[in-house]
């Protein structure tokens, strides 16, 4: 019905009116039940006549009897990193309460690096600089606490003060890391946040307090050296794997800087190893042979003289890595490469990458073995200085 001016008239019908009004036009339908007195068998969707459709006949699929609907997907492996980050929570972060001096802060961090493998080495790195930090951790708030006892305790519980700062920045499905067992019963028993606190998250909070001024600079106070790096078991598992017996008090800043740069060089030459894997292969294909358990720089040395079988071998001695049959097969089966598909630039790169990561992997091991025997000297003549001082008092 039109009004004046030529719109139409958006007033209501009369209430004997038989005319469909807008309202009833866009209203859904109900959808209709089965016959009280019915035989069928099929599954009743609802729909006025639509029927669920059945599966091919050749389909191995799951069917779900739903017309369009996509078979579920198999779920990651329990020890990969998607089941890892589905069992953390969703929107890839945690959320980390962090406890200072005067304090406590929040911070959102990557869920995957708290437990993916060799995780205690790689949150140890992410924390020797804030540059490295920046990448992992996301800081969202730092709040002064006058008494923190009263903030959160088993006695008393969490405080007003406390609750409203967690509950604000806390996503729905969130776990939370803490520093304290007793901060876990706590939160979990009043606001029902499920809580981290294993290994991992105490090298986490290691890593906080080692780069709390940087990451909280609010925070004025100063921590012991044992709250930092310095007691790392993430730094320890590295020293001992290159065999330094180092303890924390003999652990100085260029140690865990010079340590790092090792980490680094380890795990660039980590990253290359699947790519040699799969090019090893061609070794398999070509010549026959088996090299599924030679290590990297053996490996990649072999793939080298098969490409460029001319070109010197800057790094290690083939005649110490290889057998005698070895070797000569190598050199024999270069010419066969030739149109095997292998691309030999790409091979020649990151052979060449190898071996700058090798040597720049010793000159820091070199590095810091000096750093680490200074260190162990200074120690050493302060504990004598220490044990004289005791003599001559007594």
């Amino acid at each position: 019905m039109e009004g004046r001016g030529g719109q139409r008239d958006r007033r209501p019908a009369p209430a004997n009116s038989t005319s469909t009004t807008v309202v009833q036009r866009c209203r859904k339908r109900r959808p209709i039940p089965p016959p009280a007195n019915s035989t069928s068998t099929s599954t009743w969707t609802g729909q006025r006549g639509r029927k669920p459709c059945p599966p091919p006949a050749n389909s191995t699929s799951t069917w779900t009897g739903q017309r369009g609907r996509k078979p579920r997907r198999t779920p990651p492996p329990a020890n990969s990193l998607q089941s890892i980050a589905d069992n953390l929570g969703p929107f890839g972060v945690i959320m980390v309460l962090f406890e200072t001096q005067s304090g406590f802060a929040i911070f959102y961090f990557d869920r995957v690096s708290l437990y993916k493998p060799d995780a205690m080495e790689n949150i140890w790195a992410n924390f020797v600089k804030k540059c490295r930090a920046d990448s992992v951790l996301w800081p969202k708030k730092f709040q002064v606490f006058k008494d923190k006892y009263d903030a959160i305790n088993l006695d008393t519980g969490l405080n007003n003060q406390l609750t409203k700062m967690i509950l604000k920045w806390h996503l729905p499905g969130q776990k939370l890391a803490v520093g304290k067992p007793e901060y876990k019963t706590v939160i979990e028993a009043e606001l029902g946040i499920l809580c981290l606190y294993d290994e991992p998250v105490m090298e986490l909070m290691r890593g906080l307090k080692y780069l709390m001024h940087s990451i909280v600079p609010e925070e004025k106070s100063k921590l012991a050296e044992e709250d930092g790096l310095q007691a790392s078991q993430g730094l320890k598992l590295l020293l001992d794997r290159y065999g330094f017996d180092v303890k924390p008090e003999m652990v100085n800043q260029c140690i865990i800087e010079t340590a790092c740069n090792l980490y680094d060089c380890d795990s660039s030459l980590k990253k290359q190893t699947k790519s040699w894997r799969l090019a090893s292969d061609f070794l398999e294909e070509v010549s026959s042979i088996d090299s599924k358990d030679w290590e990297i720089p053996k490996l990649a040395t072999a793939l080298k003289i098969v490409c460029y079988p001319e070109d010197e071998i800057v790094f290690g001695n083939p005649h110490k890595m290889f057998t005698p049959n070895e070797l000569s097969k190598l050199v024999t089966d270069a010419p066969k490469y030739e149109d095997s598909g292998i691309v030999k630039a790409i091979i020649l790169g990151r052979y060449k990458e190898m071996v700058f990561l090798y040597d720049l992997k010793a000159q820091h091991k070199k590095e810091l073995a000096s750093l680490i025997k200074k260190a162990k000297e200074a120690y050493e003549a302060e504990q004598t200085r220490d044990w004289r001082g005791e003599r001559s008092f007594e």
